[in-house]
Formats: C-alpha cells, sequence, structure tokens
C-alpha cells in the first residue's frame, strides 16, 4: 500500500483533480480495512438526498448570470449615487458591492475579475491612491462570503451538518464587522480625495431606474433568509428564476439562446467541480472516522493544548494557511471533517466554528505569500505581486483584529442566532 501512497502523492504534485486524489484515498483505505469500496459510491448516493443540495448549482447558476450581466455597473451606480459623496463614499460604496456580489457568486476570484475593471479606474479617477484601491480591491474580493446567500456557508452547513440558515444569522454581524473595519480605515483616504475635483454627480432617480428590477433581489432573498420566511434551498429557487427572467427576458443583457447556453455551460462547470470534491470527501471523511483518525489527532492536539483559547489560536494559524494554499471549497469539504469533531471536544458550538472557518478562509485568500485574491488581482490589475502584498497590507491587518474578536466573542456569532434561529 506504500507504494500506492507514494504514486498518488506524486500525481496529484503533478496536477491531479482533487477529486480523483480523495477518491483514490477512500477506495485504498477501504480496501485495506476489508471494506467493501462499493461503500464509496453509496456515499455519493447519499449526498444527491440531501434536501439543501439543489442550493448549490442554483445559486451558482445565479452568481454567473450576475458576473455576464451589466447588473454590476448598475449597482455600483446606484450605490454611489446614495453614498458617494459621503466621507469615503466611492471606496465604502466599492466595499459594499464587492461584499454583495460575493455573497452571490461564493467565488473571490469572479468577484474581482468582474468587478476589477469597473471599480479600480472610478478609485483612480476620484482621487484614491493606486496603492489604497488595488489594496481595497483586493482584500474585498472575498469579504461577503459571510453574508447570505453565501455558497460556502450552505457547503459548510452541509458537511457539517449544521443549520444552513442559522449559519446565515449567525455570520451576519461578523461580516458586518468586517465591512465596517474596512470602511473606516477607508474615510482616511478622504482627505487626499477631498482635494480632487473629478467627483461626477450620479443623479439619483436615473440610477434608481436602471437598477429598478435588481433592487428587489437582495431586499427578498436576504431578507427571506434572515427573517426566516424561506429556507436557503427555496431562496436559490427564487434567485435563479428571477434573474434569468430579468436579464433575458426584461432588461436583454443577457440572450436567451446566443449567450445563455454558454452562462449556463461555464456555471456547470463548477457546479460539477463542487459536487464531485464534496461526494469524494464525504467518502474519505467514512473512512477516517471508521479508522478513528479524527480521536488519534484529536489526543495529540491534547498533548499540545490543553485549554479552549490556544486550540482557537492554533485552529486561526491553521486555517490562514489553508486558506492561502486551497481554494474555499476544497478546504471546506476536506478540513472541517476533521476539524469539527476536535471543536466539540473543545465545546466550540458548530455555528461558531462555521464563521471563524469562513472568516479565516477569506482572510487567507489575501494573505501573502501565496493567497489566491493576489494572484487573481495581479493577473487582473497588471501589477506586479509584491506591490498587491503590500498594497493589502494594512487591510489585512484590520481582518485579523476583526477575526480575533470573531473567534473569542462567540456572542457576537451565536446571540443572533439564539434570538433569530430557527
Amino acid at each position: 500500500m506504500g507504494i500506492l501512497y507514494i504514486i498518488l502523492a506524486l500525481t496529484a504534485l503533478a496536477g491531479l483533480p482533487l477529486f480523483l486524489v480523495l477518491s483514490v484515498l477512500a477506495i485504498i483505505g477501504y480496501i485495506s480495512a476489508d471494506l467493501n469500496p462499493v461503500i464509496y459510491f453509496g456515499e455519493l448516493l447519499r449526498l444527491t438526498s440531501n434536501p439543501t443540495l439543489i442550493a448549490i448549482p442554483l445559486f451558482t447558476l445565479a452568481g454567473f448570470i450576475l458576473a455576464k450581466s451589466n447588473a454590476p455597473e448598475r449597482l455600483v451606480n446606484l450605490a454611489n449615487a446614495i453614498i458617494g459623496r459621503l466621507p469615503g463614499g466611492l471606496a465604502i460604496v466599492a466595499l459594499i458591492v464587492m461584499a454583495v456580489f460575493t455573497s452571490f457568486t461564493g467565488a473571490s476570484g469572479i468577484t474581482i475579475i468582474a468587478m476589477g475593471g469597473l471599480l479600480l479606474p472610478a478609485l483612480l479617477k476620484y482621487g484614491y491612491p493606486e496603492k489604497f484601491s488595488l489594496g481595497l480591491l483586493t482584500a474585498s474580493g472575498s469579504i461577503g462570503l459571510l453574508f447570505a446567500p453565501s455558497l460556502p456557508i450552505i457547503l459548510y452547513g452541509i458537511v457539517a451538518e449544521t443549520s444552513i440558515n442559522n449559519l446565515f444569522i449567525g455570520g451576519f454581524i461578523p461580516g458586518l464587522l468586517l465591512v465596517t473595519g474596512m470602511a473606516l480605515y477607508s474615510i482616511k483616504s478622504e482627505k487626499v480625495v477631498s482635494q480632487n475635483d473629478k467627483h461626477e454627480k450620479i443623479r439619483l432617480l436615473p440610477a434608481i431606474k436602471a437598477a429598478i428590477w435588481e433592487i428587489p433581489l437582495p431586499i427578498i432573498v436576504i431578507g427571506g433568509i434572515y427573517g426566516g420566511f424561506f429556507t436557503a434551498s427555496e431562496a436559490a429557487v427564487i434567485t435563479a428564476s428571477y434573474l434569468i427572467i430579468i436579464e433575458c427576458f426584461i432588461i436583454g443583457d443577457i440572450h436567451p439562446l446566443r449567450k445563455l447556453p454558454q452562462v449556463l455551460k461555464e456555471s456547470c462547470v463548477l457546479i460539477g467541480s463542487i459536487l464531485l470534491i464534496l461526494g469524494s470527501a464525504l467518502a474519505l471523511t467514512n473512512f477516517l472516522v471508521y479508522a478513528e483518525i479524527p480521536m488519534i489527532i484529536l489526543e495529540w492536539i491534547k498533548s499540545l493544548v490543553t485549554n479552549k483559547i490556544g486550540f482557537l489560536l492554533l485552529l486561526n494559524v491553521f486555517l490562514l494557511i489553508v486558506g492561502c494554499l486551497m481554494d474555499v471549497f476544497s478546504a471546506l469539504v476536506v478540513v472541517v471533517p476533521l476539524i469539527l469533531p476536535l471543536a466539540l471536544d473543545y465545546g466550540i458550538d458548530p455555528i461558531h466554528l462555521g464563521i471563524i472557518f469562513l472568516a479565516n478562509l477569506e482572510i487567507g485568500y489575501c494573505t501573502p505569500p501565496v493567497g489566491l485574491n493576489l494572484f487573481i488581482a495581479s493577473v487582473r490589475f497588471q501589477k506586479p505581486i509584491i506591490s498587491l502584498y503590500r498594497a493589502a497590507l494594512p487591510f489585512l491587518l484590520i481582518q485579523l483584529i476583526i477575526l480575533a474578536l470573531i473567534t473569542y466573542i462567540p456572542f457576537l456569532t451565536l446571540y443572533p442566532v439564539q434570538l433569530l434561529g430557527h
């Protein structure tokens, strides 16, 4: 068996897809333990019976429709018309739009690619320093992962078998803290911007008229989920259906025959990869539980860390590293099953753990040296990666401070759940 693991490790380093690595590991494990490997396929079948699974493809499709339409430009103009004249106005607009867009797309790479070309020229034109603007957009590329209807939250709920609606409720205040912290820092730049006379007044009524069909979407979906009027799966159906109708047949940004099939194709590639990784990871997790691997890890960690505070510190360091090295979907399905039993043993609520987990991953995206957002932004903005390290550093420090609050004050996450949870 040892030679098989060596071959698998080498092929993984050579670029073997993650779902194949996980699948082969699971099958090798079942065979070595004299278990029937057909159990692996049983896990895939069990996955399809999960009632919340439908939310993944529908929210993914909704995110791609938003990215391929002109909705981002309309939403930026609307937000700018409302708060653009406030201190740090356009920077706050960028933060809000990036957060909202990421909450619907669930993938920070899409957000930076779709919004970066629109927001960076606007920030520079309005007089914001280039370093500040690059850092803001790079660091905010994943800042919406804690808000409904975030796809990573849904995936965590499925993997951890935790209420998705309660996770959405629990993530609201931590997510708001991250946005607010970065917004307060952004106001400092107003002294530079106020000396610049390049502001163009965007009239509110035309901006509302242009975005009239997109305005109800976050209100209905987010309000419906937080208010308990419908579940994440029902919200996914409403979101995808609504966007297809307005973007294809009312506004006409996406032609139903020429452009929509391509959007469907691109979203299906991402959906398929997520589901394959999820099914493979669940099969591997079953074997690890059978082999009592989490218990072995728990005993080892207990020998190093004797209290909850120390475990949370170790957890944050570990998850920041994971966030640098893995995309959020892979990290969720691979790491959560291993971390969850350890956290429960230290008395950490699974909802609190989920918010800590996702906050770390979104910060890991812009953590040097290999955070994914840094490389995507380097390509998107055609800037050296080193310059983006320096640009993102102030925002990264702010996010780390907020992360400490989220981690060590569970009240921020759990009180809203106790108040509004279902």
